[in-house]
């Protein structure tokens, strides 16, 4: 069963959120840069045919990437575990459920904003965000226990 936000919780939640996505997005550059590592010494084995293979390196590389896997796994867990959504790593963009009109919506955040200022439906993403003015706080207050 899905966790539903206040704003005032979300909002209460966002440092901790933010720490958690950047971690994760640190530990995506990481695997970026092993998944591209491990591509490139792939490839100059297969264009070079017979090329003798440095298996200890080929190992090493194929740890690194499959250990940086791992923590980008593990980042975006602990995100999920405050019980929101990650929606876009490469930006840091970020959904918490709630209720409005009895509705599951999302209160949408990106990284680099200085709050919770946007919401949007289940199915309208990013591209459907709304501000969140005194209409949707009127209709929204009292949806959700404190």
């Amino acid at each position: 069963m899905p966790r539903f936000f206040t704003l005032t919780q979300a909002e209460k939640l966002l440092p901790r959120v933010e720490s958690a996505i950047r971690e994760a997005i640190a530990r995506k550059l990481e695997y970026d840069r092993a998944e591209a590592e491990w591509q490139s010494f792939s490839q100059r084995i297969m264009s070079q045919g017979g090329m003798r293979v440095d298996r200890p390196r080929l190992l090493e590389q194929k740890n690194r990437r499959e250990a940086a896997a791992l923590a980008v796994k593990n980042s975006i867990e602990q995100v999920q575990e405050f019980g929101c959504l990650v929606k876009d790593l490469d930006i840091g963009l970020i959904d918490f459920p709630t209720l409005l009109k009895r509705q599951e919506v999302y209160l949408c955040w990106k990284l680099g904003e200085s709050g919770i200022q946007f919401w949007h439906g289940v199915q309208e993403g990013f591209r459907g965000r709304k501000a969140i003015d005194a209409e949707f706080l009127e209709l929204h207050q009292g949806e959700l226990p404190n």
